[in-house]
């Protein structure tokens, strides 16, 4: 995994928030009568980065969180099957809360199109895991510990994010093209049928059938017309990769 880089230094926590955003799985461990017990969480994210679960009732997990609310999940780069311990990984500390934000559970019913058909069951819940710290490997010799703070992405985007489904249903209804020279161009996924399912401060998400992709924006955006500016920037860089290939 690429550290991004600022100034020549790299930035542990800007890679970490970006293995997060890509991470569509994950192990959460939680306590189960002093033993830590680890099961296999579909994971999404709100806009700054911090990850939500969508968790029954029934399920284990969610009885550990309720008798205590600390947990711990691993993130792993996406893509690395043939030697996993060679991959980037998060490990993060928080505390899972419950979260009852409608446009959070859009977010997480986007980036899990399976989950509509439960998440308004009444034993299902959406939760947020409030990030204390995060345990960062992302190659030999780079392992940080990061603080929470940081793996949030701090500065106001409500503006964006009140934008979001308008500029996600726009770029799927008449800019099918444009998700396709991204996925092919600047992701080199090929195949059709990608849209767009979620847009946030420092990139997009992308979908096809059970394939998730994501594509970081070059600078992050804060607002509807930064990201409009942001997405005509990345078709000219396709199109521009395109030409050149």
């Amino acid at each position: 995994m690429e550290l991004p880089t600022s100034g020549g230094k790299s930035e542990p926590a800007t890679a970490a928030r970006r293995l997060v955003r890509c991470c569509g799985h994950a192990a959460l461990a939680t306590s189960l009568d002093g033993w830590p017990y680890a099961s296999l969480v579909a994971v999404a994210c709100a806009p700054d980065a911090t990850p939500l679960l969508l968790l029954s009732d029934l399920a284990q997990h969610a009885k550990n969180i309720a008798a205590d609310p600390r947990v711990s999940l691993l993130c792993a780069e996406p893509g690395a099957a043939s030697d996993p311990l060679a991959a980037a990984r998060l490990s993060l500390l928080g505390r899972a809360e419950r979260c009852d934000d409608p446009a959070l559970v859009a977010r997480f019913a986007a980036r899990h199109p399976g989950s509509a058909d439960y998440a308004a069951f009444a034993d299902f819940r959406l939760y947020r895991v409030i990030i204390e710290r995060g345990h960062l490997v992302a190659g030999f010799g780079r392992i940080s510990w990061i603080a929470g703070d940081a793996l949030r992405f701090t500065a106001d985007a409500a503006s964006l994010a009140a934008a979001e489904t308008d500029i996600v249903a726009h770029m799927n209804d008449d800019h099918a093209d444009a998700l396709a020279l991204y996925a092919e161009r600047l992701l080199g996924r090929a195949g059709a049928g990608w849209r767009m399912t979620g847009i946030d401060p420092e990139g997009i998400d992308l979908r096809r059938a059970a394939e998730t992709a994501r594509l970081d924006f070059a600078v992050p955006v804060r607002s509807a017309e930064a990201a409009r500016e942001a997405l005509v920037a990345l078709v000219a860089a396709a199109r521009q990769a395109s030409s050149a290939g």
